[in-house]
């Protein structure tokens, strides 16, 4: 059994020693343990870094292609050099390497497709309580949406197995933590996660300048995400809401109506009959939506016998 960790850097020539030197040499159950860099266009010297230091394979970006298309990237490299098991972590030696082992282990076992380490981030002496309770909510959130239970959803710390790895489609261009998770759940693949431990903070994070502008991404992914795979439900809601606000103007004019004062609020039928509309139209919407989404199953499983195709992979049943 093959394992490949890989690591997306960007400037990482200082920090990119220590995350390899983290990385066990042999762990029970897998028989070579290889890495690759992705370089998402550094203009420091990580690529002679990690030539000197001995990595096995280097994908390198022109420019910067931001995390999740430069993860996407070492994701398909990592398959067509053999993987079975691909681990992903962080250039900035964020994560204990030594626990890559307990990650690995449920795949192994074969009783997980997809482990994510749990970084107990209650319990991380850095991250402020603000920071702590955002974490809470955000993986409460994904753990609703997605139908796992994930305690970490935005850790980056995170192995897959070559079939999972194979059905997954990164389609965020900021970052695909909580993308995977949500589609790992929806395509109904076996996901758990292990509490894992976390080194010294060694720089401040690049994917996002402030908290604001990472909650807005991070939920605007959400969103997308829920809406691709559940859009039936997602419009009928809407459509649900907007009539019952249009019934209300509506059952107002009915009222004064029949009372012999119906005649000076015209308005309420009006603005209750654009409220149904736009509920009809919604449920129109909501049709179409579902009817989309058939086809974007058809077209993900095509995708996935290309990729098996490609890669010289049997069907799985």
């Amino acid at each position: 059994m093959k394992l490949i960790v890989q690591i997306p850097c960007f400037n990482e020539e200082k920090t990119l020693p220590l995350t390899f030197a983290d990385i066990p040499k042999k762990i029970e159950g897998i028989d070579v343990i290889e890495v690759l860099i992705i370089d998402d266009g550094s203009t420091d010297k990580t690529i002679e870094v990690a030539k000197k230091l001995g990595v096995h394979h280097i994908v390198k970006n022109i420019k910067n292609i931001g995390l999740a298309r430069s993860f996407r990237k070492g994701v398909d490299e990592c398959l067509k050099c053999g993987a079975d098991i691909i681990v992903n972590t962080d250039g900035d030696n964020q994560y204990c390497g030594a626990d890559i082992a307990k990650l690995v282990q449920p795949i192994i076992n074969g009783t997980a497709e997809i482990v994510v380490g749990d970084r107990q981030t209650s319990k991380i002496p850095h991250f402020s309580f603000f920071k702590k309770i955002l974490q809470k909510l955000g993986s409460a959130t994904v753990r609703k949406l997605s139908g796992t239970n994930v305690p970490d959803a935005v850790s980056g710390f995170r192995a897959f197995s070559r079939d999972a790895a194979i059905r997954l489609n990164i389609i965020s261009p900021f970052s695909y933590t909580i993308e995977t998770i949500i589609q790992a759940g929806k395509k109904h693949m076996a996901v758990t996660s292990v509490p894992i431990r976390t080194n010294p903070k060694t720089r401040d994070s690049r994917l996002f300048k402030s908290i604001p502008a990472f909650i807005e991404r991070q939920l605007s992914s959400m969103i997308r995400m829920y809406i691709m795979y559940q859009p039936l439900r997602f419009f009928v809601y809407i459509g649900i809401v907007l009539t019952l606000i249009g019934l209300i103007p509506i059952a107002r004019f009915l009222i004064l109506y029949y009372l012999g004062d119906g005649g000076g609020h015209i308005q309420s039928l009006i603005l209750g009959g654009v409220f149904l509309l736009m509920g009809f139209i919604t449920f129109v919407m909501a049709i179409l939506a579902d009817l989309m989404n058939f086809n974007r199953q058809l077209l993900e499983n095509t995708l996935e016998r290309v990729r098996r195709i490609e890669l010289g992979d049997n069907e799985h049943d």
